[in-house]
């Protein structure tokens, strides 16, 4: 399933939770440095869906904080219940 993220680098704290402009909005602690919050990103998408880490794929926007991900094995139902929650500012 493909699901498009919204990075949010740099967070007190990592979530997956809530949405804007229609993408997933994912806010990890590490910085947009090397690539270090697209890899943060990643892990926490996969944590949220249940999956393992190599369960998904970036598609595209290696350097953009709009993201395009494959979640294998990735359940509607997660996922639009991660759209409707509440995300912490």
């Amino acid at each position: 399933m493909k699901v498009t993220i919204r990075v949010r680098p740099g967070a007190r704290h990592t979530s997956v939770a809530g949405e804007r402009d229609g993408a997933l909005v994912v806010r990890v602690t590490a910085r947009a440095v090397q690539g270090q919050a697209t890899e943060a990103a990643l892990a926490a998408v996969a944590q949220a869906f249940g999956v393992r880490r190599r369960a998904v794929t970036l598609v595209t926007g290696a350097t953009s904080r709009t993201k395009v991900v494959d979640v294998d094995g990735g359940v509607p139902a997660v996922l639009d219940a991660l759209l409707a929650r509440q995300s912490p500012t």
